[in-house]
């Protein structure tokens, strides 16, 4: 049996998760510019756009236009200042949402070099279900894992069994 490779774990688990709970007949708009993910949802047979890179705190024009079934925000919600505003505009039914967790030894990412890529938010799970929850979305699935990194100290034994990165599916819920 042919086995798909992946460039890492996280897209691994990620293209995993996409194909137990998204029929491949869906359309979706994935939020953020089309990124390293984006052809491999593609080659899985999903039928994906992406926003162009509007910064979708204040412009959610896209989102809201959007004929899209499905959404997904890969990686995307801890760099926003209000995810709760963008969750709230989706007028898709189902979205697939993952977002790296707080981790207690490690601080929030920063980039020194890109000023875009930082993270505002990083969130427990709890946090993030209640997010999704206060904004309309009923969690149908949700799963964790690890980022275990090649190198020597204690931070990275503890990526080895505490979880990094946290996956929903929700599904809109009916007023």
């Amino acid at each position: 049996m042919y086995e798909k490779t992946y460039p890492n774990k996280r897209f691994k688990h990620t293209a995993e998760f996409l194909q137990k709970h998204i029929s491949t007949d869906s359309e979706i708009l994935d939020l953020g510019v089309e990124n390293p993910f984006t052809p491999i949802m593609k080659n899985l047979g999903y039928q994906v756009e992406n926003t162009s890179g509007e910064d979708l705190d204040i412009d959610t024009k896209a989102i809201e236009n959007s004929s899209a079934k499905v959404i997904t925000a890969f990686e995307i919600f801890e760099h926003l200042l209000s995810p709760f505003t963008v969750l709230q505009s989706i007028k898709a039914d189902k979205i697939v949402a993952s977002i790296p967790l707080r981790l207690w030894f490690s601080p929030a990412y920063r980039s020194k070099t890109d000023m875009w890529d930082r993270h505002y938010h990083e969130f427990e799970d709890w946090q993030f279900d209640w997010l999704l929850e206060k904004a309309g979305w009923k969690i149908i699935a949700r799963e964790k894992w690890t980022n275990p990194i090649k190198k020597l100290g204690i931070r990275p034994i503890l990526r080895w069994f505490t979880p990094r990165y946290y996956i929903v599916y929700a599904e809109r819920i009916k007023l």
